[in-house]
């Protein structure tokens, strides 16, 4: 039977750092996400993941891109190095007109480590030989399919499942309530966002935040790829609970659910 993911569940999948812990220990997340059409992706998925608690983010993307995330948070390392997990392709389509972009992506294949694939990313699967999450909405995993999107909306587990097992990846399906699905089966669920998440750059903030999860938890991943269902769910039950405060019965932005991701970790963890 499929689980839903309670919040006291999801703490145990937050990193605390030890006093012995430092930026590289901590975890590097690789990031390749925004483009010239949609720059500010870049920045939220960047954004979200520094707020949701990792040691290094380094950021390769477009020149304007580039300054923006930089401009925002100018902690983060836009040079070339190693990482412990991969970010790859919010805010990103087959129209960009970024010819670097290939590139880009081929280091980060070269140098196989976890990766979460979004929006312009989610066909690079089968180039990537490392374990994978792919974080699709109802649309994007239709066309993954070659089915109708209704067809997914009326039995998301079950499309979640189908994805997962012919992809061999971890497949978090997005919505209200998010479907958790690897190869073998397992499932879980997420249910912890309001309604008036459903806005405009939530897939953004919702893969960098997944992307800190795997960073920090590298070592985790490489001994059992099977906690990438875990680690997917934790972030949807983080992401939603930090839209919760957010919102506060109300609109929200995304730059507001990104501010309150890191007092959603602290009550996740303190009320662990």
């Amino acid at each position: 039977m499929d689980a839903l993911l309670e919040p006291d569940q999801a703490a145990e999948w937050i990193a605390v750092p030890g006093e012995h812990d430092d930026k590289y220990s901590r975890g590097v997340l690789g990031v390749i996400t925004g483009s010239v059409r949609y720059p500010g992706a870049a920045v939220l998925s960047v954004e979200a993941a520094a707020r949701t608690g990792v040691g290094m983010i380094r950021y390769l993307g477009p020149g304007r891109a580039t300054r923006l995330v930089l401009q925002r948070r100018p902690e983060v390392v836009t040079a070339e190095g190693r990482v412990q997990a991969w970010l790859v392709g919010s805010g990103q389509d087959a129209a960009d007109d970024d010819p670097m972009r290939d590139e880009r992506i081929a280091q980060a294949i070269e140098r196989a480590a976890p990766t979460v694939l979004d929006g312009g990313g989610l066909g690079l699967r089968a180039r990537i030989p490392a374990p994978v999450v792919l974080t699709p909405h109802a649309g994007e995993l239709a066309r993954l399919l070659g089915v109708e999107r209704d067809e997914v909306n009326t039995d998301p587990r079950a499309a979640a499942l189908e994805a997962a097992r012919r992809l061999d990846a971890v497949v978090l399906l997005k919505g209200h309530t998010t479907h958790v699905a690897d190869a073998a089966g397992r499932v879980l669920l997420a249910r912890s966002a309001p309604t008036w998440l459903a806005t405009a750059g939530a897939g953004d903030a919702l893969a960098g935040v997944l992307g800190a999860l795997v960073a920090t938890h590298a070592d985790a991943v490489a001994a059992d790829a099977g906690v990438l269902v875990d680690l997917a769910a934790t972030a949807a039950v983080l992401h939603g609970l930090a839209a919760e405060r957010a919102s506060r019965g109300g609109p929200l932005t995304i730059l507001d659910l990104a501010a309150e991701l890191p007092a959603a970790v602290a009550a996740l963890v303190h009320n662990h």
